[in-house]
């Protein structure tokens, strides 16, 4: 993620960019961002922001792929739509964190308190399944081959996470491209992310 840390400062001088790890080396990082359990990552990322005194009075974040976890199909990733039941009682963090076992009212509050909620969705994409998830769409349940968008979701109708809200008061914003997973130019990131970041 150097490369986006470079295009930030150099369209944005003087910007406070921290670019997280979580290992003390590139391998562990890397390591850590496909076999640590993503609780685990999440509270170190949550560690590190609240150390950062430049990020006491508020900040913007940016996220890529969860961290390049959907490089592999992992567990704490893995949404079966066709065995919802056994995803819904044995995932790690997804279904949690999506409210599908319970809401969680931190979740929803913290989530809201986002001005925007910027989603990229990369039209071509061979790594992430299915394409519609980049915006929060998913299978239809009990099948893997028709997609439902986010507004005809259960999260969203029942506003579990807060997304129909944020939607109804403009802070969803859904942008797409054409392309394969993360690959855009410097001339669409600068033309339709840094905007948000100014």
């Amino acid at each position: 993620m150097g490369a986006i840390k470079k295009m930030v400062e150099k369209k944005i001088p003087g910007i406070h960019v921290l670019s997280l790890e979580i290992g003390k080396t590139l391998v562990e990082d890397v390591e850590n961002s496909f076999f640590l359990n993503v609780n685990s990552q999440v509270t170190t990322v949550c560690q590190i922001l609240a150390k950062d005194p430049k990020l006491q009075q508020g900040y913007n974040a940016m996220g890529f792929s969860q961290g390049g976890q959907f490089l592999l199909v992992q567990a704490e990733y893995w949404h079966d739509p066709i065995r919802e039941d056994i995803y819904r009682n044995h995932s790690i963090f997804l279904a949690d964190i999506n409210q599908e076992r319970g809401v969680n009212e931190s979740y929803k509050k913290n989530l809201m308190a986002l001005k925007k909620f910027v989603m990229v969705k990369f039209l071509n994409d061979s790594i992430v399944d299915p394409v519609d998830s980049e915006w929060f769409g998913f299978y239809r349940s009990g099948q893997a081959k028709e997609t439902i968008p986010l507004q005809e979701s259960t999260l969203y109708t029942q506003d579990r996470l807060g997304l129909k809200a944020m939607d109804k008061a403009g802070q969803l914003v859904f942008l797409a491209l054409e392309g394969d997973h993360l690959q855009l130019s410097e001339e669409w990131f600068y033309a339709h992310i840094i905007p948000f970041l100014e």
